[in-house]
């Protein structure tokens, strides 16, 4: 049976316009947007509540910082477990939703079956995430380490 996704509203000029200035300033005053764009601010606050109604904007974020914060390490770390059913898929979720060193967790296809960001205030504290907490989560069978030199693009979202 096919499931019925919701149909993807058709944006035009100005949803795209608003989407891309707020992509990178989700602050700017709803009259500061509307002189950007060119629409007066009723119209634009008026898209940007259907743009969230519909999904595409999902919320508003703090771009925060990570070395800043004290977090100067980031490491990727792919997982794979012993067996993939769905009760070990959730133990492993449910498990990884409770580490704040974990930052992103993807379900993945391929060799692996779970890539993960995790930042850490530096590699001794990466070493006690891994050994303290990874390596004793019911199912995972092996593990895999990749530590980035440089950050070459970054981005929230993909832009409309």
């Amino acid at each position: 049976m096919k499931k019925n996704l919701p149909e993807t509203p058709a944006l035009d000029e100005f949803d795209i316009r608003i989407l891309r200035i707020l992509r990178h300033e989700a602050r700017i005053p709803v009259q500061e947007l509307s002189d950007r764009i060119g629409l007066s601010p009723t119209p634009v606050a008026r898209r940007m509540r259907n743009l969230e109604a519909a999904g595409i904007i999902s919320g508003y974020a703090a771009m925060i910082d990570e070395t800043a914060l004290g977090y100067p390490v980031s490491v990727f770390v792919s997982v794979k477990l012993d067996r993939q059913v769905d009760q070990a898929l959730a133990e492993f979720e449910a498990a990884i939703r409770d580490c704040p060193e974990v930052v992103d967790c993807w379900l993945m296809t391929g060799n692996r079956d779970y890539l993960l960001r995790v930042v850490t205030d530096g590699l001794a504290g990466f070493e006690a995430f891994l050994t303290g907490r990874l390596t004793r989560f019911p199912a995972v069978s092996s593990i895999e380490s990749s530590i980035p030199l440089r950050r070459v693009k970054a981005g929230i979202s993909r832009q409309p």
